[in-house]
């Protein structure tokens, strides 16, 4: 079964940014996450979401 929820730190690993720079994304809604308890999560179709806008935005279409 593969990983459905993110820790910050392994978002950073996944996108390959800073952890201050994925703190800002969630933050500001930018990179969609998930409250449990006091702990913030990315489910992985966030993830994946975020890059696909991202590629639209920057280059008009969606990445195969």
């Amino acid at each position: 079964m593969s990983r459905i929820l993110y820790r910050a730190a392994e978002v950073v690993e996944q996108l390959g940014l800073g952890l201050t720079t994925v703190k800002a994304l969630i933050a500001s809604g930018e990179l969609r996450s998930i409250k449990i308890g006091r702990s913030r999560r990315v489910p992985d179709d966030a993830l994946r979401e975020f890059v696909r806008r991202l590629d639209v935005e920057q280059n008009g279409q969606a990445a195969a």
